[in-house]
């Protein structure tokens, strides 16, 4: 069973080698400059600051009828689907390495990128290369246009989505982590039919689009749970668990829950081989997971970790080939870009892409319990959609000094009203940067030898950062 898993990729893909999308690629660009121009002048919702959310901007009618023009690739690939608030990138990229660990070909899509476009498309670590997206987007583009002319022309989001899909098609992967973008229901990732979904830790983000309350956020969340696939969660609010629940039971999708019905457990602990760090075990009747050291910092971390074991498991009881000494190599390889990332030592500079109240509070306690430091200054920028003073208020418990700065985000939230709305929360004095570039020399002249400058609040702004300290690093332009 477990080898006519590991190929239906690939026997799908010669069965389908002889018939022909119902619109024939057309090679439109000459170089992949031109092919990215196009790319990036569709309708980006990332970037916008005002996006209605409902199913005109957000189309799964208008994603799948570009799929059709494709051949359906998504059809021909095996996936897991993830959604969450938080932890959605680092669970799926603990799930990816611990699968490509055990031989399979495994294709990873994540949003947004920090500094290359590419990182959203990546098949066993290797981002997609500029040509393989020149091949890609000349096959989309006759979709593309079709679907412009008839008045409904795809996103940004949904030709990198589906452009992700008939990649890994072309490429014969054996199972596909996918992580939605924004929600779930209306995601343009909502089109899969995977083998099991996961749901990370939620909670308020995206008040605009997704609601200002949790049971409504849980319920787009909850959007990507289909009829009797299986559904593995972490520990919830009793609200945002009751509405997961509740899908589960009506789409009769099997549902389960780490530290529940899934034996789990952390701790921390230091040693002199790692420092400080967590170790996790994870029991089930299939697999057994022992004092895995979590390869990322932080209590979160390692629930994250614990719903990549979980799934990896089901994947394992359905057929998967799975050796448990192979996956805790594979995790041990894990690292991962913007999670409290130190990308400068002299000062010591961490960046991280901690966007929603919980997850500020779980970076300033992760900081709190694995680097140690005399003082530390926040480097503070977010977009206007986000819960501001959940954020703000989280940021008061760690940080001794804070200036806040504007990312390059439309979005952005001005500076001056995240600093007068922290004063008025908070009652503490703070600090104004323009940009990044003139809050750094202020954060520097605060700080001594035994102390910490964490930039944080945005995937743009800590991508800036990482551009700005890692110069060898070339943007693709986004």
């Amino acid at each position: 069973m477990a080898k006519t898993i590991r190929t239906t990729g690939k026997k799908q893909a010669r069965r389908d080698s002889s018939k022909v999308a119902t619109v024939r690629a057309k090679k439109a660009f000459g170089n992949y400059k031109e092919a990215l121009a196009y790319l990036l002048d569709k309708t980006d919702y990332e970037k916008e600051e005002h996006v209605r959310y409902n199913g005109s901007t957000f189309s799964l009618e208008r994603m799948e009828k570009l799929l059709s023009l494709l051949g359906d690739p998504h059809t021909k690939i095996n996936t897991v689907h993830i959604a969450g608030t938080k932890g959605k990138g680092s669970t799926a990229t603990m799930l990816a390495r611990m699968l490509e660990a055990n031989g399979y070909t495994v294709g990873l899509y994540t949003s947004p990128h920090l500094v290359h476009l590419h990182e959203r498309i990546a098949i066993n670590g290797r981002m997609i290369s500029d040509a393989e997206m020149l091949a890609m987007m000349n096959r989309l583009y006759a979709p593309v246009e079709k679907l412009t002319k008839e008045g409904s022309p795809p996103t940004f989001f949904e030709i990198m989505t589906a452009l992700a899909f008939a990649f890994f098609e072309s490429q014969h992967i054996d199972i596909g982590v996918i992580e939605t973008g924004l929600g779930g229901r209306l995601d343009s990732t909502n089109v899969i039919q995977p083998k099991v979904v996961g749901i990370t830790s939620l909670s308020i983000d995206h008040k605009k689009q997704l609601g200002d309350t949790l049971d409504r956020i849980a319920m787009e969340k909850a959007g990507i749970i289909k009829r009797g696939i299986p559904v593995v969660t972490v520990q919830q609010d009793p609200v945002a668990m009751s509405v997961l629940k509740a899908q589960s039971l009506a789409v009769k999708a099997p549902l389960s829950v780490t530290g529940a019905d899934i034996d789990f457990s952390y701790r921390f602990e230091t040693s002199r081989e790692h420092g400080p760090h967590t170790r996790i075990c994870l029991t089930t009747p299939t697999s057994k997971f022992e004092h895995l050291r979590v390869p990322l910092y932080g209590r979160h971390q390692a629930i994250n970790c614990g719903l990549a074991l979980a799934l990896l498991d089901k994947l394992k009881s359905i057929g998967y080939e799975i050796d448990s000494q192979k996956s805790a190599e594979g995790l041990g390889s894990v690292t991962l870009a913007g999670r409290m990332e130190m990308i400068c030592h002299d000062p010591r500079v961490m960046i991280d892409g901690a966007h929603n109240a919980a997850s500020i509070r779980a970076l300033i306690h992760a900081i709190g319990q694995n680097i140690p430091y005399d003082s530390m200054v926040v480097i503070f920028g977010c977009n206007s959609d986000k819960d501001i003073p959940g954020m703000l208020a989280e940021l008061q418990y760690g940080a001794d000094k804070v200036i806040f700065t504007r990312s390059n985000s439309a979005k952005a939230m001005p500076p001056q009203e995240l600093a007068d709305t922290y004063t008025e929360l908070c009652g503490k004095m703070c600090q104004v940067a323009g940009s990044l570039g003139e809050a750094l020399p202020l954060a520097r002249s605060a700080v001594g030898r035994e102390d910490l400058i964490c930039i944080t609040g945005s995937f743009y702004l800590i991508g800036q950062a990482k551009v700005r300290f890692q110069p060898q690093i070339v943007p693709v332009a986004s």
